[in-house]
């Protein structure tokens, strides 16, 4: 499974991004793309309604790694493929995240290797919602999201703007590009604080 987990100064800087069933999955490809011209090893993984968006495919050839789509790609060695993730992550990324994986994270479920990892990392953990503006004003979500932020997970977005489901408001996957920014000050964050 990890070709490469560690930069060659020993300073791990596994990015594992997580991608959700939302019609944003599409704007993972150039996530992706950016985290790995930064210089990352990037391990995505992507939720089963995720791979109606965008293919497995696309995304490993951006990552230069395997995806992961179920537990059942995990069959490479002994040691379960979420739990290596998980322990050599230097930051989890999600982005997009759906209302239904921000509410899976915030009760602690692990029915899929995504949320396996949110459960089993300890590294920092960025999450970048994408969704129906009613669905974000939601109190369900809005309380699932401030129980995960009470647990130390960022938020970054979603911005105003016209939805896919033709609504105008709140609910767009934030830019691309600031996103990666957010998960660079992170991943340099979290080498300050280990150094």
């Amino acid at each position: 499974m990890a070709k490469n987990l560690k930069a060659k100064n020993g300073v791990p800087k596994c990015v594992v991004l997580g991608v959700t069933g939302s019609i944003a999955a599409y704007k993972s490809a150039e996530l992706a793309s950016l985290l790995v011209k930064q210089g990352h090893d990037v391990f995505v993984v992507m939720t089963r309604d995720a791979v109606e968006f965008i293919t497995p495919l696309t995304l490993q050839t951006l990552s230069k790694n395997p995806v992961t789509t179920s537990f059942f790609d995990e069959r490479e060695n002994w040691r379960p493929g979420h739990i290596e993730l998980a322990d050599n992550a230097s930051l989890l990324l999600i982005a997009p995240a759906t209302a239904n994986v921000i509410a899976e994270l915030a009760h602690g479920l692990a029915g899929h290797p995504l949320a396996a990892i949110a459960l089993a990392t300890r590294a920092p953990i960025l999450m970048a919602p994408a969704m129906n503006g009613k669905m974000w004003e939601h109190a369900a979500t809005q309380e699932n999201v401030e129980t995960l932020k009470s647990r130390g997970v960022e938020f970054i977005g979603p911005e105003e703007g016209m939805l896919a489901c033709g609504y105008e408001g709140v609910g767009r996957l934030w830019k691309v590009d600031d996103i990666a920014f957010r998960a660079e000050f992170l991943l340099a964050r979290r080498d300050n604080l280990i150094a």
